[in-house]
């Protein structure tokens, strides 16, 4: 398996298993002098992880990073940064029971067939638990990009057919560039967000939702045509993402039920600068950034892990009804706690380009 980087410059190896020791991040091509410490990186861990509350995993794990390199008396040194997390609650018994039988939506088939053998235990190396490296990682990203007075953020979109409307819209967007609140959804809408989860969960299902990201202060610039387009390398760090079905920029996939008069973003001139009227675009043509906000959306799968029993085959090909073991602990919406992951790798696609862009000319 070498699949393991993502990044041209500021490139990033994750490593580790979900009930592994622990797991952790080296990340290359940081500039040297950025300040940076483990608590920066901690408040991001935090919010991607579990035990937080009734509607994510019960794991508790504390995801404290360690930073082991590449940092010296509170600066980057620009050699590699090594950063470790322990797993402290990896309880690989209730997977005992299971562990030769093929699980409806997980990769242990497609891993066994590739590779001859997988890691029963949480998942291994296909597990969620390896976006907590993505998240410290992007800890240092948004750093890099706070530099340049670049700023990202995440917001959870929308949970079964309970959405908050009108995002990406540009109307909504020009809130995010005066530095207003960043789209928290109203408490009407995340309570029936909340009401929709925990219906599932009662009846042992899951949910599916959607993620969006809007960036802000990006020059115009970023990004490399043809096969290097911003948005391209935003739909590939999206869709590596574990449970991701889809990714969308701008008006996505509503565009093409749209006009070109009504979609096309027409170029005006406020403060004698060129920018667009409108953002439909999300804030990209020809695969380079406008300047306008960068937005889009990231469509996440309802949890393949259920408690309701499922129609399976075991390892020799016998039919099985699959049941977790009682005590199996899951999100029952996976799109809650990768909000901070779709922001991380938001930051990590950005902090990229702003560093590939400082050789495109003179």
């Amino acid at each position: 398996m070498s699949s393991n980087s993502f990044g041209t410059i500021f490139r990033i190896t994750t490593w580790g298993e979900s009930h592994g020791k622990a797991i952790g991040v080296v990340i290359d091509g940081c500039p040297a002098g950025l300040e940076i410490s483990e608590e920066e990186i901690n408040v991001a861990l935090a919010k991607r992880a579990p035990g937080k509350n009734d509607f994510v995993s019960p794991r508790a794990e504390a995801d404290l990073a360690v930073i082991y390199s590449g940092v010296f008396e509170g600066k980057t040194t620009g050699t590699p940064i090594s950063i470790i997390i322990f797993n402290q609650d990896a309880d690989s018994s209730k997977y005992e029971a299971i562990k030769n039988q093929l699980r409806p939506g997980h990769a242990n088939f497609t891993y066994l067939e590739k590779y001859g053998l997988f890691d029963a235990c949480g998942g291994g190396r296909a597990s969620a638990r390896e976006t907590a490296c993505r998240v410290a990682a992007g800890a240092i990203a948004k750093k890099l990009l706070k530099h340049f007075k670049m700023q990202v953020t995440a917001f959870l979109n929308s949970v079964a057919d309970v959405e908050i409307k009108n995002l990406p819209a540009q109307d909504s967007l020009r809130a995010l560039v005066d530095g207003s609140p960043l789209f928290c959804p109203d408490d009407g809408i995340a309570g029936r967000m909340m009401e929709k989860i925990e219906e599932a969960k009662t009846v042992g299902d899951s949910l599916g939702g959607t993620v969006g990201f809007v960036a802000t202060g990006l020059p115009v610039g970023l990004g490399d045509p043809i096969y290097e387009k911003l948005e391209a390398i935003l739909a590939k760090a999206m869709m590596s993402l574990p449970a991701s079905k889809g990714f969308e920029i701008g008006e996505g996939f509503n565009a093409s039920c749209m006009t070109g008069s009504s979609h096309n973003d027409f170029f005006v001139k406020i403060n004698n600068k060129i920018q667009t009227e409108s953002n439909h675009a999300g804030g990209t043509l020809g695969g380079i950034s406008t300047g306008m906000p960068l937005c889009g959306r990231v469509a996440f799968k309802p949890t393949s892990s259920i408690k309701l029993p499922q129609e399976s085959l075991d390892l020799q090909g016998a039919p099985v009804i699959f049941q977790l073991p009682e005590g199996s602990r899951h999100d029952p919406c996976v799109a809650i706690r990768a909000v901070p992951v779709v922001e991380a790798m938001v930051a990590l696609v950005l902090a990229d380009a702003l560093l590939l862009n400082r050789s495109a000319k003179l």
